[in-house]
């Protein structure tokens, strides 16, 4: 084993279960997770790692994998990979002095992708029975056939070594070991928290909670078992104005995390509740946005999602090809460009990470039983890599998957998804501060606010949740109705000032949709505040 795989298993977590259960053909799989920031948790231990793995509901039913592996090859298949699939889902909510929901849900089955005669075939059941994963295996090959009659060519799999192992997510609380009811007094005391601030009308608080658990089995021999948690706290202030028939919310900026219940805990939800109540008077009385060309100093809980939806999905390359094309989209890049076009300045730098600590869409292995890896996509401004599956890196000529398969469901198909997407920090260790400093005139936009792009991830228009004027290299007055607009090359290349590694933050979503049939996949992206020349729109008409 490398020494820089050794690190991730110290660093993660990764557990000694399927060491146990599989002797020394286990492995580890990843790099080491040397990016900034790591959560403020411990990784979870290897004993308690390994506990969850050796009483995984998934074990029982590990028999039904190789079933439905060796039904698929004998009706023809050439390839097949299966994966049992348990997902959990929990959600409180709170409005002002009351429960406004508990939701709970439990989804879990098999999912068989296959290819046979050049093509895809997918089946899924809920039954878990020798009998119904052979008739998906059956169904999942007649799919195939039929879709190859259809291909311009033949699927082909880049290569991949056979890995077997286990991984659990690092985290020191079970979220799902907190009662519903303790959920729910938290989220109630942030809520009076917020409402004895005057003018603050209404809170809505909540958090909701993930437990992933997936083991995949391939044609090829290779066995992965994880399992991931994710969470994600929330709380959003209301002030009214009613004798202008005005409204204003404001949202603390906590971002969802792959981490335990200690992540809910260190957003101090009541202790922030007072400020965020605060900040919403703030906005509800703040002056108008002045429109024109000027600099914008984003923070990273707003540049998070203008990472996501400029470059996240603009390099993933099933879109450069045409095959994401009905949702949301195709790309301005094409599938040739790598390496040979500029779409930002010389201090532009764009990581994808599937190892990043915290990150949502970290793992050890994809769907394809791909080891995480991390790479560049943009290097000094040049575009210079794609997000790829095995089928992907062999269309695009590559000599292995970029490790980005993955299916949100037992139900769902594997296909391409987005890694955690990453804006590295400047070198020259630059503060907020420092780049509100270097600001004659702008604004400081901070938290997600609204959005639109267009179909080939280009020209968009973003907002936020909180703005303050920059006047002279000062904070000036907060502003309202704000929104900024660029296109992805111009935005990127204006890019002038970096925060530091000390400034990075990662920010994200639990949902990101792709697909028909729809799939949600979770995501972050990290970043320093950054400094960019923008359009400033004021969008609600007031001068």
């Amino acid at each position: 084993m490398s020494s820089s795989r050794r690190s991730f298993l110290a660093l993660t977590g990764l557990c000694g279960a399927e060491a146990l259960l599989h002797g020394p053909r286990a492995a580890s799989a990843g790099q080491q997770p040397s990016r900034i920031p790591a959560p403020k948790s411990a990784p979870a231990s290897a004993d308690a790692g390994m506990a969850l793995l050796a009483a995984s509901r998934l074990l029982a039913d590990e028999s039904l994998l190789r079933t439905a592996l060796e039904a698929a090859t004998k009706a023809g298949a050439s390839y097949a990979d299966a994966r049992l699939v348990l997902m959990r889902r929990e959600r409180v909510g709170v409005r002002d002095d009351h429960v406004s929901g508990i939701g709970r849900s439990e989804d879990y089955g098999v999912g068989l992708r296959v290819i046979a005669d050049g093509g895809w075939g997918f089946a899924a059941t809920a039954e878990r029975s020798a009998k119904a994963v052979e008739g998906i295996a059956r169904a999942a090959v007649a799919m195939a056939r039929q879709s190859a009659l259809l291909m311009p060519q033949p699927v082909t799999l880049a290569p991949a070594p056979v890995l077997q192992g286990g991984w659990v997510s690092p985290f020191q609380v079970d979220p799902f070991s907190i009662a519903p009811a303790e959920k729910a007094e938290l989220l109630l005391a942030a809520a009076r928290a917020a409402l004895a601030v005057p003018g603050v009308a209404h809170v809505d608080a909540s958090v909701a909670c993930v437990r992933e658990e997936k083991l995949v089995m391939t044609s090829e021999g290779s066995r992965v078992h994880q399992i991931f948690f994710r969470v994600i706290p929330g709380l959003t202030a209301t002030a009214i104005d009613r004798r202008r028939g005005r409204f204003a919310g404001r949202d603390h900026e906590v971002a969802p995390m792959l981490a335990g219940w200690e992540h809910v805990t260190a957003a101090d939800l009541v202790g922030s509740a007072p400020k965020i109540a605060e900040e919403a008077l703030q906005k509800l009385h703040a002056a108008p946005a002045v429109p024109g060309k000027k600099h914008a100093i984003l923070a990273p809980s707003n540049l998070w999602l203008t990472i996501h939806e400029s470059i996240g999905h603009s390099t993933e390359l099933d879109r450069a090809l045409g095959y994401e094309a009905n949702y949301a989209g195709t790309s301005f890049l094409q599938p040739d460009k790598a390496g040979k076009v500029k779409i930002g300045s010389e201090i532009v730098n764009l990581a994808a990470d599937r190892t990043q600590p915290g990150g949502l869409a970290t793992t050890a292995w994809d769907d394809e039983a791909v080891a995480s890896q991390r790479w560049d996509l943009v290097k000094k401004g040049t575009f210079v890599g794609w997000q790829t599956t095995r089928d992907l890196a062999a269309a695009a000529g590559e000599p292995a998957s970029r490790g980005c398969s993955y299916a949100d469901s037992y139900a769902s198909v594997p296909f391409q998804r987005m890694p955690n997407v990453s804006l590295q920090p400047g070198t020259e260790g630059y503060t907020t501060e420092d780049l509100i400093s270097a600001t004659d005139d702008g604004v400081l936009i901070t938290g997600r606010g609204s959005w639109s792009i267009d179909q080939q991830r280009y020209n968009f228009q973003f907002s936020g949740q909180f703005f303050w004027e920059i006047k002279n290299g000062r904070l000036t007055r907060p502003l309202r109705d704000v929104a900024y607009q660029a296109n992805t090359v111009e935005f990127w290349s204006s890019c002038d000032m970096l925060g530091g590694t000390d400034t990075y933050r990662l920010g994200g979503s639990m949902s990101d949709g792709k697909g028909e049939p729809s799939q949600s996949n979770a995501v972050s992206h990290g970043c320093p505040p950054a400094r960019f020349v923008v359009n400033i729109l004021n969008t609600g008409g007031d001068k």
